[in-house]
């Protein structure tokens, strides 16, 4: 099977599509397929891989999706099926229907939501508030867009049955079309992470004495990265934050960071590389993702893997990966004295944070590599021979 995968963000840019697209880019190749990958990417050209990157660089959106449809063109011409990462997915499906391929969409998201998110055009109202709710002309543009490049293809990956029921219950999409299929952990063997908390604090020269909370993410709005910063003032003053990744709100991070008196316990990582980043998890003593949104945290699944307690926003896919009060905590990701009492909570029971790993254990089975991209593969099968 011949395959292209085109993705929004790849290595060494941080985001899920960028540590999927290259495992399972990886895991068809050694399956014995073919591969080939049309990405939007600050390296211009990745090397390293086993399957060749046609990297789309950054500059103007329109520019860019339109460099991204003509290699989609170029590219998809000795292709069997062409699988889409984009909630942007217009000119990447029409292109490959141009080329008379069959596509598969993987959803991450309600693109019509983020986009209008992003534009301002449904104010601040979550993805789920959105679904109930009529607005202006481009919201109704963009959701009609959506359910057309979503008609044109022939099947429709979801990585959480939260997104699954979104698109059946409110975009009428017939539920044999939409598979759900849960993100696979990517990172090491948590046998192959051997670091103690110690050793790793070491390792990353992280001073002694205090006691730190993690978060992960790209820093968009919707990440809740400032009620993280709201719930450290609640804190004591032994407690930092670490804070991995970029984004448009960084600077509005730092400032509130400064304007709210806890600037020096917080430190912007930046975009961590991302072999570094179980390091990173090892040396915390708690991990939080407070987003408002997420349709199945990669991040989540590497924290799942390394032993650490959790604690997540009860919203969107997160329950999917963490069980309040069995694997983790669960919170509301607007309540940030909810959130600073959940990680005092952990910060002070050794005991509970055990249970917690424990049951995190048991649960990694959902994620495994093998099975998730067996399933992927799969379908990815049942598509090509329509080509």
């Amino acid at each position: 099977m011949r395959v292209l995968i085109t993705s929004p963000i790849f290595p060494p840019d941080l985001g899920g599509p960028s540590v999927y697209v290259p495992s399972l880019g990886r895991f068809l190749v050694e399956r014995g397929h073919r591969v080939k990958v049309v990405a939007f990417c600050s390296d211009p050209e990745p090397q390293g891989y086993a399957f060749p990157v046609r990297a789309i660089p950054r500059g103007p959106l329109p520019v860019r999706y339109l460099k991204a449809f003509f290699a989609v063109l170029a590219e998809a011409g000795d292709c069997d099926v062409v699988y889409v990462q984009e909630h942007l997915a217009l000119l990447h499906v029409l292109a490959a229907r141009l080329r008379g391929k069959p596509v598969m969409i993987r959803i991450m998201v309600d693109g019509a939501w983020e986009i209008a998110h992003r534009k301002g055009w449904c104010g601040d109202d979550d993805i789920v508030t959105f679904q109930g709710k009529d607005y202006g002309w481009q919201v109704r543009l963009t959701r009609f867009l959506q359910r057309r490049w979503w008609a044109w293809c022939a099947h429709i990956i979801s990585c959480s049955e939260f997104l699954r029921q979104i698109l059946i219950q409110h975009h009428g999409v017939p539920p044999e079309k939409v598979q759900r299929v849960f993100n696979a952990y990517h990172g090491p063997k948590p046998e192959d992470v051997p670091q103690t908390t110690a050793a790793a604090r070491a390792e990353l020269g992280l001073a002694e004495g205090k006691r730190y909370v993690l978060t992960i993410c790209r820093l968009m709005v919707w990440k809740g990265v400032g009620g993280i910063l709201e719930a450290m003032t609640l804190l004591p003053a032994d407690v930092h934050l670490l804070i991995a990744g970029d984004g448009d709100m960084e600077e509005a991070w730092k400032q509130l960071a400064r304007d709210t008196g806890i600037a020096e316990r917080v430190t912007f990582l930046g975009n961590v590389p991302h072999a570094k980043i179980p390091t990173w998890v090892r040396a915390c003593d708690v991990f939080v993702l407070n987003s408002r949104y997420e349709g199945l945290s990669h991040t989540l699944l590497e924290v799942l893997h390394l032993d650490k307690p959790m604690i997540a926003s009860r919203v969107c896919g997160n329950p999917e990966v963490v069980e309040h009060e069995v694997n983790g905590l669960l919170v509301d990701p607007h309540d940030p004295q909810e959130l600073a009492a959940a990680v005092q909570r952990l910060l002070d029971d050794p005991a509970l944070c055990e249970r917690f790993v424990a049951a995190g254990r048991a649960r990694r089975a959902q994620f495994d590599r093998e099975t998730t991209f067996g399933e992927v593969e799969a379908a990815l099968e049942r598509v090509a021979s329509r080509s």
